[in-house]
């Protein structure tokens, strides 16, 4: 067995001196391991070192090579265990202060620093279930079914299609059950029925997709995705793969789909446009239909 595991890492890193190759099957499990180590432990310190010992690499073979399959890099990829942790804790009904040395920071001097950018709103705010946070949104029946938006004082946070108004409603109200939600027709400042209008124009009559500020809420890579996305064209379709390797992770295309599946903001940050390399659909948060739809519009608009 060491003799197998031996033979089989000089070659992968014989290999892994050309960047443009791939890494291996074995490698690849190798990675996947120390990124489930690092989940386990993402409260501990876990310098490089320590990560290379668990996959049997060099240091700055690990950090390549994981930054190469994971797409991010390993101190990344632990920040956002470390977030998610802390997320959970105040979920869970912790103090911030409890759920702050949990997860594995070590003072609270930066933690809103630190944080905020993840959770789209303050500490306190997310363990509250959105408390104090006033999230707008609209409902409208139209071709596509049952359309909602929503959106923060950052702009729109979620754009999402069901079968009807009330699943919706439902969806937004679970993720933050404590916020205020206050439909459009309530909040005649808000810009967000003109939205709607310019976004249902968009969808239906094949009008101009609206420019439209957006709250992001997403991880480091998968913002990476979400505005390489952005910069598509309509009309114009890429690969994951292709995504992968304009954003500098080539080997991330699992990554990359699974950071167009956690996109909340249908059309306006179009990841219809993100097909198979072989040409296939792939998945839709929204349906394959609605996906072909949208192509299909935007091919003869």
């Amino acid at each position: 067995m060491t003799g197998i595991i031996t033979g089989t890492m000089t070659s992968s890193r014989s290999r892994s001196t050309d960047p443009t190759t791939a890494p291996s099957a074995d490698m690849v499990a190798r990675i996947e391991r120390v990124a489930t180590y690092i989940a386990a432990h993402a409260d501990e310190p876990l310098p490089l070192a320590r990560l290379a010992g668990e996959a049997s690499m060099s240091p700055t073979h690990l950090q390549r090579v994981f930054t190469r399959v994971m797409g991010v890099s390993p101190k990344a990829y632990q920040s956002a265990q470390r977030l998610e942790r802390f997320k959970t804790n105040l979920r869970d009904g912790h103090s911030v202060l409890d759920a702050t040395f949990d997860a594995g920071y070590g003072s609270t001097s930066r933690i809103y620093e630190q944080v905020t950018g993840g959770l789209g709103m303050t500490p306190q705010a997310y363990r509250a279930g959105g408390a104090g946070e006033v999230i707008t949104f609209a409902v409208r029946d139209t071709d596509f079914g049952a359309l909602l938006m929503a959106a923060t004082e950052r702009g729109v946070c979620q754009v999402e299609f069901g079968d009807a108004a009330s699943e919706l409603i439902a969806r937004l109200q679970a993720q933050f059950p404590n916020a205020t939600h206050l439909p459009a027709s309530e909040a005649a400042r808000e810009p967000l029925d003109a939205w709607m209008d310019a976004l249902q124009a968009h969808v239906l009559s094949k009008a101009p997709s609206p420019e439209l500020p957006l709250d992001l809420r997403g991880t480091a890579f998968q913002i990476k995705v979400w505005r390489f996305l952005l910069s598509v064209k309509p009309g114009r379709v890429v690969s994951y793969g292709e995504i992968a390797e304009a954003i500098g992770h080539p080997d991330a295309v699992r990554a990359v789909g699974s950071a167009c599946g956690a996109n909340r903001i249908a059309v306006l940050v179009p990841c219809h446009r993100a097909l198979r390399a072989d040409g296939g659909l792939g998945g839709y948060r929204w349906g394959i239909e609605r996906k072909l739809v949208l192509l299909g519009n935007e091919r003869t608009a």
